[in-house]
């Protein structure tokens, strides 16, 4: 029997992607759940039982840094991966300081997200 990692919620407003990083993550071993916004997250309440967020950095209303600094400001830990199809050294020093693991330029390799998360001590 293999061991599974964890629920990791992936916020990412493009269905698609979203969907393609759910099958990639569940054949890591990993449980996910998948937002189109970072209001339905939030209205979800899944955040107290993750143990990783990936988390598009440009989603449609709130963005996925005031996402992380809401979560931050709540007291959470929640390991963040940011992921961002706009790679900028400004966004990544951002999403680093608000508290990511790691960030991301779409597209990235299979085993750059998982290792990131297990990296964020997801388990």
């Amino acid at each position: 029997m293999q061991t599974t990692h964890g629920l990791v919620a992936i916020v990412e407003d493009d269905a698609p992607m979203r969907r393609s990083m759910e099958r990639l993550l569940r054949a890591s071993n990993f449980s996910t759940s998948g937002f189109a916004s970072a209001e339905a997250f939030l209205e979800s309440g899944i955040a107290d039982r993750a143990l990783g967020l990936v988390l598009d950095i440009h989603l449609e209303g709130m963005s996925g840094i005031e996402l992380c600094r809401r979560l931050s400001a709540a007291g959470s830990k929640l390991p963040v991966v940011f992921i961002t199809a706009f790679d900028d050294e400004a966004t990544r020093a951002e999403a680093l300081a608000v508290g990511g693991v790691d960030c991301l330029h779409k597209p990235f390799e299979a085993h750059q997200l998982t290792e990131a998360l297990l990296r964020g001590k997801i388990s």
